[in-house]
């Protein structure tokens, strides 16, 4: 028997581990442990519950205002505690928070084999995006087991040295978690519980465009910047609605409301859970973001993206054609969605490509590898 301890602190940790933890469970030869930091709590709990998923420890780390130093201090102690607790054989991480960096830096203090979901991407940059790049370079070096999701990502780690024996390329669980959801909807299994309503983008009536935004280092004038083209596009498309589920951080609140608040055909939201974002990615024409996750997830979905960022670690989707990097440049913003929004050709172009981060079986080859592993 094999006993696993997955951590996870955030929304997208979550979700991306969600169909990994899924295929832990469902294998006869293997003892499954879920434990949440808490880093992200109001956002964490929704999205494990989409995926019929109760954690085994909540550490409950999240305080207002948190620093970076006082969480990672605190996620060491009640990380580590519940490895002493649980002695798995092996200690699994997904991609770039302090939750993940911290995990596996605990599991390498207590010996225990560490497995990093989402090795080896890399913007090239360790101030952006900050902290993430430096979280995940630093889970890969503390990690045995490297789970990458894309040829470019093993090439990266073999650029730096690791081995080749350490590097599974697997696909991006991600793509799991958006398949199961998207199929599920499209079954009429699930329904999004929606605080707008959408029925008038499921015909020609509105078309719509979806926002997301919440970088740190877009928290200066970044995020400004993305609402000010936000503005901008809004007035020059009449047909054009806008949802903006906007982050909880009162920065990003802040900026954004000031630009945005109250403005005709704007929907600025709340955050939603993942089954709603689904069905809002569903719905979207086109969708302008900052976000990792949703440059993996939408060209599953035939929608467009344009990347509010200035670097990418996911080189993968701007290389197949799936997104663009446009920054928080309010010009280039306004450029790029008024092409796609008025050029039927560039836009099928974009979303007729073909997803480079998988096909939805990530977690299965995942778990087939650990099996390898501890055989």
């Amino acid at each position: 028997m094999i006993n696993t301890l997955t951590v996870c602190g955030t929304r997208p940790e979550a979700i991306k581990l969600a169909p990994l933890v899924n295929e832990l469970e469902g294998r006869k030869n293997i003892h499954s442990v879920l434990c949440s930091s808490g880093q992200h709590r109001e956002l964490l709990t929704g999205a494990l519950e989409v995926f019929d998923l109760t954690v085994d420890y909540n550490l409950e780390l999240m305080e207002e205002s948190q620093s970076l130093s006082g969480l990672t201090a605190r996620a060491v102690t009640g990380i580590s505690q519940t490895i002493e607790l649980e002695k798995p054989d092996l200690v699994l991480v997904q991609g770039d928070t302090t939750t993940a960096f911290v995990g596996a830096l605990s599991g390498f203090y207590h010996r225990t084999t560490v497995g990093h979901v989402e090795a080896g991407l890399r913007s090239g940059d360790k101030t952006n995006p900050f902290p993430e790049e430096i979280n995940r370079r630093l889970a890969d070096s503390l990690s045995d087991l490297l789970f990458a999701p894309t040829e470019g990502a093993k090439s990266n780690l073999l650029d730096e040295n690791f081995s080749n024996e350490s590097i599974f390329v697997t696909g991006n669980t991600v793509i799991d978690s958006l398949i199961r959801i998207d199929n599920s909807i499209e079954l009429g299994e699930v329904q999004p519980t929606y605080p707008l309503d959408v029925t008038r983008f499921e015909g020609n009536e509105k078309k719509l465009l979806l926002v997301t935004a919440h970088r740190r280092e877009s928290q200066g004038g970044g995020i400004t910047r993305i609402a000010r083209a936000i503005s901008r596009i809004i007035e020059r498309f009449p047909e054009l609605e806008v949802v903006f589920p906007v982050h909880l951080n009162p920065k990003v609140q802040k900026a954004v409301q000031k630009i945005l608040q109250d403005r005709e055909r704007i929907n600025l939201l709340e955050p939603v859970d993942y089954l709603t974002f689904v069905g809002l990615m569903r719905l979207a024409d086109l969708i302008i973001t900052d976000s990792g996750g949703i440059q993996e997830e939408a060209p599953s979905l035939g929608v467009p993206v344009l990347v509010a960022r200035d670097k990418t670690e996911r080189p993968e989707a701007i290389e197949a054609g799936t997104a663009i990097l446009v920054g928080t440049d309010i010009e280039r913003i306004v450029s790029e969605a008024s092409k796609l929004l008025t050029d039927r050709a560039s836009y099928e172009k974009m979303a007729k490509k073909t997803n480079p981060f998988g096909q939805g079986d990530a977690s299965e080859r995942i778990v087939d590898e650990i099996l390898k592993n501890f055989s």
